[in-house]
């Protein structure tokens, strides 16, 4: 190892221009390490080298440059392992050979990554780690880095990808008891796992091939996943990006990261579940009227203008009162004056009357399209728990609905830590996991809330568009009269589509086939098309222009 080695390539920019050197014998006692991007050195070669010095002395200069501002202080660019043997064979005041250098910090840091990457022992793992160096003082500019390294950018990649490696699985390959297959591999794996795989492979011998079919094993199949992937496209552990990394790897379209995969699953079901319980319960809370045709007159002429303002108090918070024996709401002076988006089909017949009979459904659907939004976005979810902690109502969460999943949401074992001990956890949770959990805070507020205002006022303040998560189908349609579903048709352009007299004709049928023939009629979509009686502020959402629609795919690429 203290063999004259191959000159330096002209590829580092640091050593383009040579600086002006001189060389000199110095004490070993003036000479301190500097960095090294070694981190194993192999003990025997190490004897072995103490052994030539003792028999031939110190046979290539070691590279050093002044330390500070001292004119007797030198610290090592390249030679830290001739410096390490020196120490050993003559002691402190033994003198070495040097070639002192005026350099800069990152000259010295290029000068020594390149002095370990011409040698074929050096470690991927201590490439690895110089490699994030370089990068942070390229200012992440990988392009410079891999220019400045002399590295292709595909290398760079791969050298930052084993930076991701543990401690443990580091130095077992830099002492060889694993391959670099196995490394590539275990890169693939979050880095609280990676130590137990390793243990794993070391206990059983495992070679590269059966560590590959071990971990097959034990991944998620993302073509089965019932949740948004949008996320996973981009993800360190979807294995597409270990296969465009490293000649070893798993099957494409897997994710190796189980607890994030199970998350996201439960995550999803959650929002599924409560979805068909509160529609179920929005069904059996608004059953249609016996008869077909006509609902009873004396509650229509009852019920005025309810839709209110959004800033007005919710329906549920309405006072009910006795009208003419008939059971209804009192409505505010602001929402008897609400215009409706399309004129009523008879008198009675209005966006607000329709709206007081679809008041649960409206607020169950709001409900879980806001959820789903705070589940998915933890920026938001960060928002909103902020919001409700300092107005008081973040209280309002059940207790068991975060309880239940702390330990999918932390770990398995910390629903039965002591509160103590579930601080430490919590302080220890990686930046993904405590998004999640953050996330999930968001989710359970927006379905426990008790205000339903405080719901719209979120969904308004991130943009919730209910249209891209549901639309009318045979069940909301189920539970209006007959003039109430003319009024949906002609607000939501169906009877303009088909024309008055289709319409009409149409309307003379039994009310299932009414039904039918709105939802099944040929050039007609009712998707993106939201009645006034599902919006926040009771006016008809037509469908996206296709300007609006591109906008927003745009935006979902500049946020994936």
């Amino acid at each position: 190892m203290h063999k004259p080695g191959p000159s330096h390539s002209p590829r580092r920019t640091a050593l383009n221009t040579p600086k002006p050197s001189r060389t000199a014998s110095l004490p070993l006692s003036l000479i301190t390490p500097g960095y090294n991007p070694r981190r194993y050195f192999d003990r025997r070669k190490h004897e072995e080298l103490v052994a030539s010095m003792r028999l031939r002395g110190v046979l290539q200069p070691m590279l050093v440059r002044p330390a500070g501002n001292s004119d007797d202080a030198f610290e090592i660019v390249a030679g830290g392992r001739r410096y390490r043997a020196a120490l050993e064979a003559f002691g402190a005041e033994g003198q070495v050979p040097v070639i002192i250098r005026e350099m800069t910090d990152q000259e010295a840091l290029e000068a020594a990554i390149d002095e370990n990457d011409v040698r074929d022992d050096a470690s991927e793992t201590e490439q690895a780690d110089a490699a994030v160096r370089v990068l942070a003082a390229c200012h992440d500019d990988r392009a410079e880095a891999a220019r400045r390294l002399g590295w292709s950018k595909a290398k760079l990649d791969r050298r930052l990808a084993l930076a991701n490696l543990s401690e443990t699985v580091k130095f077992a390959l830099d002492e060889r008891r694993i391959k670099v297959g196995h490394a590539e591999l275990l890169a693939a794996v979050p880095a609280d796992k990676q130590d137990k795989a390793l243990e794993t492979i070391l206990g059983s011998g495992l070679d590269v091939s059966k560590t590959r079919d071990l971990l097959m094993r034990v991944t998620q199949d993302l073509a089965s996943a019932c949740f948004d992937k949008t996320e996973c496209m981009t993800c360190p552990f979807n294995s597409a990006a270990q296969r465009a990394l490293f000649e070893t790897h798993i099957d494409e379209g897997h994710c190796t990261n189980a607890g994030c995969f199970e998350l996201k699953t439960q995550t999803a079901e959650m929002i599924r579940f409560e979805e068909e319980e509160c529609a179920e319960r929005a069904a059996r809370a608004s059953a249609p009227p016996a008869s077909d045709d006509v609902a009873d007159d004396g509650e229509d002429d009852a019920i005025d203008d309810i839709m209110a303002d959004p800033r007005e108090p919710s329906i549920h918070q309405i006072e009910a009162v006795t009208k003419n024996g008939a059971s209804v709401r009192a409505v505010s002076p602001s929402a008897r004056n609400t215009a409706s988006p399309a004129a009523p089909t008879k008198a009675g017949v209005s966006a607000q009357s329709i709206a007081a009979r679809t008041v649960d459904l409206r607020e169950a659907t709001w409900r879980t399209a806001l959820a789903r939004t705070l589940a998915g976005n933890p920026t938001h979810a960060h928002s909103a728990v902020l919001v409700a902690a300092m107005s008081g109502t973040l209280p309002q969460i059940k207790a068991d609905t975060l309880k239940a999943r702390a330990g999918l949401l932390v770990n398995a074992a910390f629903p039965d830590l002591d509160y103590r001990a579930q601080i430490k956890e919590i302080r220890t949770l990686s930046d993904e996991q405590a998004a999640n959990v953050l996330s999930a805070i968001g989710a359970a507020y927006a379905k426990d809330a008790s205000s339903f205002d405080h719901v719209a006022d979120l969904a308004r303040a991130f943009h919730v568009d209910l249209r891209a998560v549901w639309c009318v189908d045979q069940t909301f349609l189920e539970r209006y009269t007959k003039d109430e579903l003319k009024f949906i048709a002609r607000e939501c352009g169906l009877v303009a589509h088909m024309g008055e007299k289709g319409f009409a004709k149409l309307l003379g049928s039994k009310k299932p086939e009414i039904i039918a023939g709105m939802l099944n009629r040929i050039g007609f979509d009712w998707a993106g098309r939201l009645p006034s009686c599902m919006t926040l502020d009771g006016q008809y959402g037509p469908p996206p222009s296709e300007a609006a629609r591109q906008d927003d795919a745009e935006i979902a690429k500049l946020a994936a």
